[in-house]
C-alpha cells in the first residue's frame, strides 16, 4: 500500500479484479480490517440497509488531528457527541432560515469574483487559482464572517485578491481534503505513532498549526463576544455560522458548545 501511494484505491480495486471476478474483498492490516466493495448492490446493503452498523468511522491520527479531538459532526466516530453535533448542523447551521440569511454573502463572494477576474482582463487568468481562491472566500465569508484575516469585515476593493493568510489557509484547506482520508502506516499499526515513516504526521501537523494560528483568534473573539450578550442578557442577529455556533444556549441557559467544539466545527464547515 506505501508503494501505491496515493492511489491505495486503485490498489484495492486491482485486488478485487484478481480475486476471481468477485466483488467483496476484506484485507487486514495489523488489528485493522479493511473491507472493499464494488457490487452496487452490496453497497447499498452497506450504506443504506445496515447504515447503523457501518457507519462508525475508523480512528485515525488525521481525523483526530482535523476535528480537534473528534468533536465535529463530519469525523467524529457514530456515538454521543456525533449525535450532538450532526443536531447542531441540521437544526441550526444548515437550516433553511440560516441558508437565506447567509444567501446575500454567497452573492457577494460570486460579485466579487466578477470584478476580480475583469480587474485581471488584460493579462492571463489562471482558473484554478482564482476558483481556489473564491471557495476560500465564501468558506470565511460564511463560517468566520470575513474575507481577510486581517480585516474585521470584508475587504471592499474590486480587485483585492488573497494575501499570504488567506493563501496559507486555502491550501491548508485543500490539504484536509488531501489527508483525511489519506493512506497512512501508522493509523493500522499505531505503535509506529511518531515515528512518521511516510511523512503523513508532518504535514498534518503543518496544516493544524496553520489553521489554529488563523482560526483560534477569530473563535475566541466571537466566544467571548456573545459570553458577554449572556451577561448582559441581550442577542442579536447572527451573521455567519461561527454566531449561529457561539450563540447556542443548553436548557439551563449556558453555552451549549464549547470553544473546542466551535473550533473543530469551523475546521470541517
Amino acid at each position: 500500500m506505501v508503494a501505491n501511494k496515493p492511489a491505495v484505491s486503485r490498489w484495492l480495486h486491482r485486488l478485487l479484479a484478481e480475486s476471481g471476478g468477485g466483488d467483496l474483498v476484506c484485507v487486514r492490516l495489523g488489528p485493522v480490517h479493511v473491507v472493499a466493495v464494488s457490487c452496487p448492490a452490496m453497497a447499498r446493503e452497506v450504506l443504506r440497509r445496515n447504515d447503523a452498523v457501518f457507519a462508525d468511522r475508523p480512528a485515525t491520527f488525521t481525523a483526530a488531528a482535523f476535528s480537534v479531538g473528534y468533536r465535529s459532526a463530519s469525523i467524529a466516530p457514530a456515538g454521543d457527541q456525533w449525535r450532538k453535533m450532526r443536531r447542531v448542523l441540521t437544526a441550526e447551521v444548515l437550516a433553511p432560515a440560516t441558508e437565506r440569511r447567509l444567501r446575500a454573502a454567497r452573492e457577494g463572494e460570486a460579485d466579487h469574483l466578477v470584478r476580480y477576474v475583469r480587474a485581471l482582463c488584460c493579462r492571463a487568468v489562471d482558473v484554478r487559482h482564482v476558483a481556489r481562491h473564491f471557495c476560500g472566500n465564501v468558506i470565511r465569508r460564511l463560517t468566520l464572517g470575513r474575507r481577510h484575516f486581517a480585516f474585521a469585515s470584508p475587504q471592499p476593493a474590486a480587485a483585492a485578491g488573497p494575501r499570504r493568510d488567506e493563501a496559507e489557509h486555502v491550501d491548508a484547506l485543500f490539504a484536509t481534503l488531501s489527508y483525511l482520508d489519506a493512506f497512512c502506516v501508522s493509523d493500522y499499526f499505531p505503535a509506529f505513532v511518531g515515528l512518521d515513516l511516510d511523512g503523513h504526521e508532518r504535514v498534518v501537523r503543518r496544516v493544524m498549526r496553520t489553521l489554529n494560528r488563523l482560526h483560534d483568534p477569530v473563535v475566541q473573539e466571537r466566544a467571548e463576544e456573545w459570553r458577554l450578550l449572556r451577561k448582559a442578557g441581550e442577542r442579536r442577529d447572527v451573521a455567519d455560522f461561527l454566531d449561529v455556533l457561539a450563540s447556542l444556549d443548553d436548557a439551563a441557559g449556558r453555552p451549549l458548545l464549547t470553544v473546542e467544539e466551535i473550533k473543530a466545527q469551523t475546521i470541517a464547515s
